[in-house]
């Protein structure tokens, strides 16, 4: 009986070494494969990456050149407000942008969806105005309630044009 566990034993320490020793083989062969499969998605890392970068700058380019007060300005200034509204709306248009990146078939539909996104946010800032219509300056004069609703509004905007393009 003493014999067949000794062999039992054995039998087990070799299969266990066997399979550590291949295994860790298989697992050095394989994590090679993994990163270099990972890295071979790197320049449209790069490509979805650079374009959705232009799109925020582009965003924040237009979205500041039409609202009637200077958000940097007043950022620099110290004005909470400036900062959550455009904050939000940065973050609302962000949003989007995202979701056309993980949705979309290529860098043009990318883009598109994008420049979509700026079209929505644009409508939002002028549509928030309707129940507020002194909002760019009140925000400027350092008022907190209207910023936090353009913000606000903005970021629900943001949300569900992310939703809708999930098609």
């Amino acid at each position: 009986m003493q014999g067949r566990t000794g062999n039992l034993t054995l039998l087990a320490a070799v299969a266990a070494t066997t399979l550590f020793t291949h295994g860790a083989a298989m697992g050095q062969d394989s994590g090679a494969v993994t990163v270099t499969s990972s890295l071979s998605g790197l320049p449209l890392f790069l490509a979805y990456f650079c374009v959705s970068l232009i799109a925020v700058i582009g965003y924040l380019y237009l979205y500041t050149y039409l609202t009637p007060h200077d958000e940097f300005e007043l950022i620099r200034a110290d004005k909470p407000g400036a900062a959550i509204s455009l904050g939000l709306s940065l973050l609302g248009f962000a949003l989007p942008v995202a979701s056309a990146i993980a949705h979309a078939a290529n860098i043009v539909d990318c883009i598109v969806w994008s420049v979509i996104a700026l079209i929505v946010q644009v409508i939002v800032y002028y549509l928030v105005r309707v129940p507020v219509p002194d909002l760019s300056k009140r925000i400027a004069a350092g008022q907190l309630a209207p910023a936090i609703w353009l913000g606000l509004a903005s970021l629900t905007a943001g949300l569900l044009s992310a939703a809708s393009m999930t098609w």
